[in-house]
């Protein structure tokens, strides 16, 4: 008995390590290598995506095809370099946990290499699907991804021009095979486009000389 139980310990302490290892948090130059190779930014309007998400998952269809079926809402996205972070969050918050505080550390460490300065990024939310309303999933998204973005900015100083937040909900899963799947539920950071070039300042003209006053004849 004595001996099985030792057998026992040690299993357990095995699998602990191995779950550690498995979710450790990614180097800085994990993510870097990742982000490290834009070749063409992806005619993405932002804005009307946003809205797009917001009304397709309003929508009520009687044809749904359902999770496994819908077509991708922002195809492209797919085309662009990407991180996928297994952030955790509260249960139906953008809660950052303190288990991902490391992770989102990394990002921004990653977001400041000097081969990563000239370019903007995507943040982009997921939710897998579940019992929640397509609806509430996607504004969960959004509000996941702001916060990503308020904490690099607010606590990482990442210039807030460099990183554009946007949420897909369940519109656009990242194993369409598998709804339901925790992966479903990463958020990405993606390689966005290249920082526009600041024009030159040009120099200052000199002032002009001051005229002598004439001499009093």
């Amino acid at each position: 008995m004595r001996r099985s139980g030792i057998a026992i310990t040690l299993g357990l302490a095995l699998l602990a390590g191995v779950a550690r290892a498995q979710t450790a948090a990614p180097t800085r130059d994990d993510i870097v290598a990742k982000l490290n190779h834009f070749e063409e930014a992806a005619e993405i309007d932002l804005p009307a995506l946003k809205q797009q998400v917001m009304e397709r998952a309003k929508t009520r269809i009687k044809n749904d095809p359902g999770p496994v079926n819908r077509p991708l809402i922002a195809p492209d996205i797919a085309k662009l370099p990407a991180f996928n972070a297994q952030i955790q969050f509260d249960a139906d918050t953008p809660i950052i946990q303190p288990a991902s505080y490391q992770t989102v550390g990394r990002i921004a460490d990653a977001l400041v290499h000097s081969s990563l300065l000239p370019y903007t990024f995507l943040i982009v939310g997921h939710v897998e699907s579940n019992s929640k309303t397509r609806e509430a999933n996607a504004i969960l998204s959004q509000r996941r991804a702001d916060a990503i973005r308020d904490v690099l900015v607010n606590t990482f100083k990442i210039s807030t021009k460099r990183l554009h937040p946007i949420g897909l909900g369940e519109e656009q899963l990242l194993d369409r095979a598998k709804p339901t799947s925790a992966v479903n539920g990463q958020l990405q950071i993606l390689t966005y486009a290249k920082l526009p070039e600041e024009a030159p300042r040009q120099a200052a003209a000199p002032a002009p000389a001051a005229k002598k006053p004439a001499k009093k004849r």
